[in-house]
């Protein structure tokens, strides 16, 4: 950061989101003291990768009627989420199908700040084309430097106070991979001074100040297609903080210092569809897999070290978004656009929802999920796992909205296909 900008970390612990069921811890670096009181939306999924808003953050009405738009700013195409860091919003896009761009907005006015870029396009296969060949991953923020990846399996530190980039590292080169078929998806996650991210076939660990590579671990040869389509996450299982990482085959927890592999076992899925973020719940893993089913996995402390097995199977099947858990719930989004509210104890599916969009991205504020359809929704239901209890609807925009949402305070930040959008709730209304 700028010379004037004094720094100072704080450790956010949030804990046991689901009752004592669910616990994940994330540290997070604040860096501006005139801003150290805001909420952020500084990763994937959210503060905690999880979904969940600040502990904090306002209670949501009961309905959407009070949403304004603030502002919109055109932009190219892209599929990452923003990011919410302080007064600043970052956002990314591809332009006249070669330039990755990363932009950074005056979060009240979405007034331009600086802007970076560099060549880097890729044409994707099959049915994903007919989604576009934009930057996919979402990047993610301390607060002092902006991380983000390029489709080509290029990843990029930028300085949040001007954008100049402080490093860059193109693993497809440096590790002989080439360019992943489907792009540079997988989003990265932060750790203090470490940063995870699944990259040329494999999953690393690299010094976020650098770039240097730490170590690399369950890497292959990618196959057919190559690359990952998952983020991982860390957590605590059995006493023991861990990475938890799902590649295309196998979902696995590896030891944060060494790479090594803790436990893993193979997750059947379509053509190694296995998209979903790892949902840890105490000791087990939930995850759903394209044209698969929906599983839970156990893992177990023995007297030699960690096992796995599967717990129970569902015959649902997920496809590209994230559940949200909320006591006990996993509310997952299918592959055939309807939702399905999960017991995580016994696997009993407790309803499933007429169809909605493609895709869906959520976030949680206390007992309510605030939902973003591809089609350009919003849904606010009820974490109600006797029935579906949605409380409003709202067309938000009238292009697809494949990014994932963000929500700081009573701030909706929406990724249009060509636009960033900031919406609020008027709270003098309700």
């Amino acid at each position: 950061m700028a010379a004037t900008i004094e720094k100072r970390r704080i450790m956010q612990i949030q804990s046991y989101r689901t009752r004592g069921m669910y616990c994940l811890a994330t540290l997070l670096v604040l860096a501006s003291p005139s801003l150290a009181e805001e909420a952020n939306w500084p990763q994937w999924r959210g503060p905690t990768r999880d979904c969940y808003v600040t502990r904090d953050a306002p209670a949501w009405p009961d309905n959407l009627n009070s949403i304004e738009s603030r502002w919109r700013v055109k932009l190219g195409p892209s599929y990452s989420g923003p990011i919410v860091w302080g007064e600043r919003i970052f956002v990314t896009e591809t332009v006249d199908e070669k330039y990755e761009v990363v932009r950074a907005l005056d979060r009240r006015t979405g007034r331009e700040l600086w802007k970076t870029q560099w060549e880097g396009a890729l044409s994707v296969p099959f049915f994903a084309k007919a989604n576009g060949d934009w930057i996919r991953s979402t990047p993610a923020c301390d607060g002092a430097s902006l991380y983000v990846g390029g489709i080509r399996d290029v990843l990029v530190c930028i300085n949040v106070a001007d954008g100049k980039i402080r490093w860059r590292s193109d693993f497809a080169e440096e590790y002989g991979t080439g360019p992943p078929a489907f792009g540079f998806v997988c989003s990265p996650l932060i750790d203090g001074d470490d940063l995870y991210v699944q990259v040329a076939s494999s999953v690393m660990k690299l010094d976020k100040n650098t770039g240097g590579v730490v170590w690399r671990a369950l890497a292959d040869d990618g196959g057919m297609m190559g690359g990952a389509f998952s983020s991982p996450v860390i957590a605590t299982i059995h006493n023991k903080r861990q990475l938890v990482a799902q590649t295309r085959t196998t979902l696995a927890g590896l030891d944060l210092d060494s790479g090594s592999v803790i436990w893993s076992i193979l997750v059947p899925a379509f053509r190694g569809m296995n998209i979903l973020t790892p949902t840890v719940v105490g000791d087990r893993v939930f995850t759903s897999t394209y044209k698969n089913q929906t599983f839970m996995y156990v893992v177990e402390k023995t007297e030699s070290g960690f096992a796995v097995s599967e717990s129970w199977t569902l015959p649902a099947q997920g496809y590209m978004s994230s559940p949200v858990v909320v006591d006990g719930f996993a509310y997952l989004h299918l592959g055939n656009g309807r939702l399905s509210c999960i017991d995580l104890a016994s696997g009993v599916q407790k309803w499933r929802s007429k169809g909605f969009g493609k895709y869906w991205s959520m976030a949680v504020n206390g007992d309510k999920i605030l939902a973003l359809d591809q089609r350009g929704g919003l849904i606010l239901f009820a974490a109600n796992p006797n029935e579906m209890t949605i409380l409003a609807k709202k067309r938000i925009a009238d292009a697809e909205t494949w990014a994932h949402i963000a929500v700081v305070d009573n701030s909706i930040y929406i990724r249009e296909l060509n636009a960033i959008a900031a919406y609020q709730w008027n709270a003098k209304a309700e």
